[in-house]
């Protein structure tokens, strides 16, 4: 069981990383399930319409991520070296980056946001709800625009100061922008204190002002720290980065960017198999998605704690630390989550009742939520196993193991199930979650076999 099992010194040091994440993470996930509820009870087909767009969000908000991460995989290892030159061009190359696909994010929605929300209503419904969802959906995205550009900056920042062994100040910053997002959304969904009852469109200027001001307390505070985390210094002098450094993060970093990107594509794509059994059946995953989102912040972020400390441990050369480390790291992800697991199970009855919406809508979110908690465990392990092969610089594999999984075997399996067959949502849900077993199968193979233990700053030098 040593094996498997650290010292107090080793939980310590993962949670000293693990719990401002978790917190930061699991305070952003408790507002957006605050939104949902907010949004519900103003209407079904409002709560519908949001919930639609916040997926297309979420694959702009995952690809930024991808972008971030490929050069991270660099930062981590730099850092872990004492190499802050290489901290502050990998910090450029996300600037970058981050700019470029957010324009390009940004023109999409715009221009071909009706089209994109409309690929969610093909399923039963009569036309006029269909109608009502595409309205609230769009006046929800145009909103929804003005906040992309800090959040793109944002997650630039705070990626290289969690690269840094900085999580405590992005989680503050989280926390801050969680109390105006919640205070504006109170203020401006419903009407309070003399301004006008905005509904969908109050909720996504809340979530935009909320990132503005994440934004600016996050890179506030990294420019007046530059003598403790010296990459700032000058970081915007010019923007020459290394050709060789540019050369390697793409190698290395282009599989991991296109693979996030494609994978929030998956997922997008999966509800939208769902949706094919109707509105109730998007309404009731929406619920269920919003509630797992708080629970799913314990495995999301000890997956982030083993690409820092793990990709740090590589970094310095310590090779065998790293691999004794992460599969510490896996058991404790995994045994968390089964406890998470059985929580989420108990009390999953008593979220949907908090919405304004109908019984049958309710019922469904509850079987969802439960289905939810039996996967955590799973996916707690596919998680780490994740990030593990991402801290040694294994982004083709990691590709071949995320989206191209869910693009050859899940989606396949969801859209086949869901337009060639009369199974219920409910059944046909979780038959598509349990094809993700075979992925759990390919991670342990390829973490067991170590594939993923190499320093990849010294093979640059």
């Amino acid at each position: 069981m040593k094996k498997f099992i650290g010292n107090k010194a080793f939980y310590k040091m993962v949670l000293t990383i693990a719990i401002p994440i978790m917190v930061q993470n699991g305070i952003t996930n408790f507002v957006s399930l605050l939104n949902n509820i907010m949004v519900g009870t103003v209407g079904t087909e409002q709560m519908t319409g949001v919930a639609i767009v916040n997926q297309l969000m979420f694959v702009f908000n995952i690809s930024i991520f991808g972008i971030i991460s490929g050069a991270g995989i660099f930062g981590a290892q730099f850092y872990g070296s004492g190499k802050h030159d290489g901290v502050r061009n990998t910090f450029r190359f996300k600037i970058v980056c981050c700019l470029i696909l957010t324009a390009f994010a940004a023109a999409l929605f715009f221009f071909c946001g009706n089209y994109l929300i409309a690929m969610y209503l093909q399923g039963e419904g009569n036309e006029a709800e269909r109608e009502l969802v595409l309205g609230y959906g769009r006046q929800y995205m145009l909103i929804m625009l003005i906040g992309m550009l800090p959040f793109g900056i944002e997650q630039a920042y705070t990626s290289t100061l969690r690269e840094c062994g900085e999580t405590v100040v992005p989680m503050k910053a989280g926390i801050v922008a969680v109390f105006v997002n919640v205070t504006l959304n109170f203020i401006l969904i419903f009407g309070r204190f003399g301004t006008p009852v905005m509904g969908v469109m109050g909720a996504g200027t809340a979530t935009a002002v909320a990132r503005f001001v994440e934004a600016g307390i996050i890179v506030g505070w990294t420019h007046s720290h530059k003598r403790k985390h010296p990459f700032i210094a000058g970081a915007y002098k010019n923007f020459s980065i290394p050709g060789s450094l540019i050369k390697k993060i793409l190698i290395k970093g282009t599989p991991l960017m296109v693979n996030e990107a494609l994978w929030a594509g998956g997922m997008a794509a999966l509800m939208q198999c769902y949706s094919i059994r109707g509105l109730v059946a998007v309404a009731g995953l929406n619920i269920s998605s919003t509630i797992g989102n708080v629970f799913n912040v314990v495995y999301i972020a000890l997956g982030s704690a083993v690409s820092i400390i793990v990709g740090q441990l590589l970094g310095a050369g310590k090779l065998e630390e790293a691999r004794d480390t992460d599969t510490k790291l896996i058991a404790f992800s995994v045994g968390t989550c089964l406890v998470a697991s059985i929580v989420l199970s108990i009390v999953a009855p008593l979220f949907p009742m908090i919405y304004n919406t109908t019984d049958e809508i309710k019922s469904l979110a509850v079987q969802f939520i439960r289905i939810l908690a039996l996967c955590m465990p799973m996916n707690a392990f596919m998680n780490v196993s994740y990030f593990t092969l991402r801290s040694g610089g294994k982004t083709v594999v990691t590709f071949l193991f995320d989206s191209v999984f869910i693009w050859a075997a899940s989606i396949p399996v969801a859209y086949t199930l869901s337009r060639y067959t009369d199974i219920p949502i409910v059944q046909l849900y979780f038959m598509c979650q349990m094809v993700d077993l075979l992925k759990c199968v390919i991670g342990f193979v390829l973490v067991k076999k170590g594939v993923w233990i190499q320093n990849i700053i010294l093979e640059e030098e």
